[in-house]
């Protein structure tokens, strides 16, 4: 992917709240861009910029060197993929695939041999930096597989994200987004309680975040969910059900290693019961509203004294 690459065909499979501004970088970037996703309609704005639709992820991969997926669950990603209508059917050899949902280590690995088998080469490279980082086209991403094919295709990467850090072998990417995922779980936790604490203590909310996010307590979560809670707003930039699912890999995933993690495990039950409220299509920072109603706190109450 150098030299004359924007002219290269490219497949993109899956356009949700992520995958449609990463998709459009490419065709800013010049790339002719195939796509596919669940519903034809959510893919005509693009359709309208440019790209070419495909009935199938099979016929994505006939006409594209690369072929990204990011879609939701990894059920999602082996149909895409491993399905008889999937990208490895109709991809050629030579051709790579991208996996950029977060999903299960062992199914990339999976993945990567079935590709393997055909003359195919396989990432799996999550991401993390939320809706405003795909539609900012700074994304950091997570790569698995081999450093060679990632050198391939890193001028793609570049277009999307502004870190991309080869983790080792196929699988190692989605290990790497557990990391993070881990990271974030414990923290929304601590976002939202240390928010229903400054309310309830009756401290101005902007004023002691100001103070706060600068310092030793600072976070991504803190700065960028904290402005949306306040407003109200629990639109996703990533859904409730869809971090629900990382938690489960990762508690998978440290059960496999037998590793011990309380924290992850009680914030996937908050997030768990959220869910079960009607939230599972919001934005995780709708946890501030579970934990508010522990406490008998009217979230519109603290909204309005913000």
């Amino acid at each position: 992917m150098t030299g004359s690459s924007s002219q290269a065909r490219i497949g993109w499979i899956g356009l949700g709240v992520m995958g449609a501004p990463m998709c459009g970088h490419l065709l800013d970037a010049g790339y002719s861009v195939t796509v596919n996703t669940r519903t034809r309609a959510t893919a005509e704005p693009l359709l309208n910029r440019g790209a070419v639709w495909a009935d199938t992820p099979a016929e994505v991969a006939e006409s594209a060197g690369v072929i990204f997926a990011i879609v939701g669950f990894p059920a999602d990603v082996r149909e895409v993929f491993l399905g008889a209508h999937g990208a490895l059917a109709g991809a050629a050899a030579g051709a790579v695939l991208i996996d950029m949902t977060t999903s299960e280590p062992q199914l990339e690995v999976e993945i990567a041999e079935a590709a393997a088998a055909k003359g195919i080469a396989a990432l799996d490279a999550p991401v993390s930096g939320g809706d405003a980082g795909a539609r900012n086209a700074t994304l950091s991403i997570m790569v698995g597989g081999d450093a060679a094919t990632l050198e391939r295709v890193r001028p793609l990467l570049e277009i999307l994200g502004k870190t991309i850090v080869h983790q080792g072998p196929a699988g190692a990417g989605q290990h790497a987004k557990m990391v993070n995922q881990i990271l974030i779980a414990s923290t929304m936790v601590g976002v939202c309680e240390a928010l229903l604490y400054a309310y309830k203590a009756g401290l101005d909310l902007d004023t002691v975040l100001e103070a706060v996010a600068s310092g030793a307590a600072g976070s991504w979560s803190l700065s960028n969910y904290t402005p949306r809670m306040l407003a109200g707003d629990f639109e996703p930039g990533f859904a409730v059900d869809h971090f629900i699912k990382d938690m489960g890999i990762a508690l998978d995933e440290a059960r496999r290693m037998r590793l011990s993690v309380p924290g992850l495990a009680l914030a996937e039950q908050l997030y768990v019961a959220l869910s079960a409220e009607g939230y599972g299509r919001k934005g995780t920072q709708s946890l501030v509203l579970a934990l508010a109603r522990l406490s008998d706190i009217d979230w519109a109450e603290v909204t309005a004294s913000a």
